[in-house]
């Protein structure tokens, strides 16, 4: 793939952001097909306030439309944070001598996983630096231990970038989505902020989700680190990202993350050299969901609860809760390990949960589409032309309900029942109705891991 960076730098020069053009493309985004980088352009370079409230408004419906009220909640496992490379913006950077490092045994890996089922979660992110000494062969042995001795149900790998024939391997290890973030696409600014390591290579990284795909990776998860260059630049080159995906392969990402850049131990600088205003965060969430309607978009505990909160309303389908990001951080690992960023966001997934129902919407802890085959171009398909909010939606009630059963013990009980009554009577289909009312009743009477 090639980004094309002439061609990106003139769309935003040549934006036209009136209200007329504006509610022209809003008009064409009614669609739910997505946008292209013209459009996306244009609506990344709206101000007034109007504007704006429609941007917002339209992207909380396409959102509805293709996922349902569902939120889909998770947290990341680190398993390592040694590392080669010298990104300037992360913690886990090799110059960084001062903080403790650790990369689990297989065991602990597994006990990290456990501690989140305990939580109540159903699916991991494994994450981890980039060291051969705890590559592949050290990931897959995590991953299948971790399949065979908790009932975590799907996991899935934010892991370095590696050849075709290392991505089988980590795929024939039951893993889901592969994510691989460029970081920036602008290539002066990824050579400045990537000095040394594999990361330096700009090309390597950026071939690796066609690199997965053909290793049978059918979903991939792409992103931005936004405030290391003009987030203008960088979300229309993740959107021709997807598009290419697209193009090529019949699929568009499967995930999207859009994380801001956090203080790190040592960083080379004091804070982001592009700052990404709330309300340009708030724009950039909203376009990616017009432009891109059938992916999963994700905002991490790097963002604030009241921001997150907002941000449920104008596209985000994925949050992450409760989330450490030091290797053993949830098993009382040592206290002075090396953690990659800085969170913002440190409640706990109950709380979480208990926010997501106060917003309106419905918390799941759904795993079904990875393991019954509804993934790339099918999945994209079906999100586009509307049929995935049934199955979202009835999913993420039976996960609730799951949940409530195995691990509600506090006074939010009834807010989440209450949450789980109402989405079921909000579902019209007669027929999917019937079925839910029978695996609520088959879950109640003992049985576990029901889905459509």
């Amino acid at each position: 793939m090639k980004i094309d960076a002439v061609k990106i730098e003139e769309l935003i020069k040549n934006a036209d952001p009136s209200l007329a053009n504006v509610a022209s493309i809003l008009e064409k985004a009614s669609a739910g097909e997505g946008l292209g980088l013209e459009d996306a352009a244009t609506l990344l370079s709206v101000t007034g306030e109007e504007a704006l409230q429609a941007l917002y408004g339209k992207a909380g419906e396409i959102k509805e439309r293709v996922f349902g009220k569902r939120v889909v909640l998770f947290a990341p496992l680190y398993l390592s944070n040694h590392c080669t490379n010298g990104c300037v913006y992360c913690g886990f950077r090799s110059a960084n001598k001062t903080v403790a490092r650790k990369a689990l045994t297989v065991p602990e890996a597994v006990r990290e996983a456990r501690a989140l089922e305990e939580m109540g979660f159903k699916r991991a992110l494994l994450v981890t630096g980039e060291d051969p000494r705890w590559g592949v062969d050290y990931i897959v042995s995590c991953v299948r231990a971790i399949y065979e001795n908790t009932g975590i149900r799907i996991i899935h790998l934010n892991a370095p970038p590696v050849s075709v024939d290392d991505l089988r391997k980590l795929k024939a290890s039951g893993a889901g989505v592969y994510q691989a973030f460029q970081e920036t696409y602008y290539r002066p600014a990824y050579e400045k902020t990537h000095p040394w390591g594999a990361k330096k290579d700009f090309d390597y990284r950026l071939d690796c989700m066609d690199r997965a795909i053909d290793a049978g990776f059918q979903d991939v998860g792409i992103g931005p680190l936004l405030g290391l260059y003009d987030y203008k630049f960088d979300c229309l080159a993740t959107i021709a990202h997807s598009m290419h995906l697209y193009e090529k392969y019949g699929t568009h990402a499967h995930t999207i993350s859009i994380p801001r850049l956090r203080p790190a131990e040592d960083m080379a600088f004091a804070g982001a050299p592009y700052p990404v205003s709330d309300e340009d965060f708030m724009k950039i969430a909203a376009v990616f969901r017009l432009s891109v309607p059938s992916a999963g978009l994700v905002i991490t505990t790097r963002e604030p609860a009241g921001l997150r909160n907002r941000l449920l309303h104008i596209g985000a389908s994925q949050m992450s809760a409760g989330s450490r990001t030091d290797p053993g951080g949830y098993t009382g690992g040592k206290k002075d390990t090396l953690e990659q960023f800085s969170t913002t966001d440190h409640r706990g997934l109950v709380e979480v949960m208990r926010s997501v129902v106060d917003e309106g919407f419905l918390p799941s802890l759904c795993t079904t589409c990875y393991r019954v085959g509804r993934v790339g171009g099918e999945f994209t398909e079906k999100a586009v032309s509307g049929q995935m909010e049934k199955f979202c939606q009835a999913n993420a009630i039976l996960t609730l309900k799951e949940y409530v059963l195995d691990h509600m013990k506090n006074g939010t009980r009834e807010a989440i029942e209450l949450a789980v009554d109402k989405a079921l009577a909000g579902v019209k289909d007669p027929a999917l109705k019937k079925g839910l009312i029978e695996k609520l009743g088959e879950l109640e009477a003992g049985k576990r891991d029901l889905f459509f």
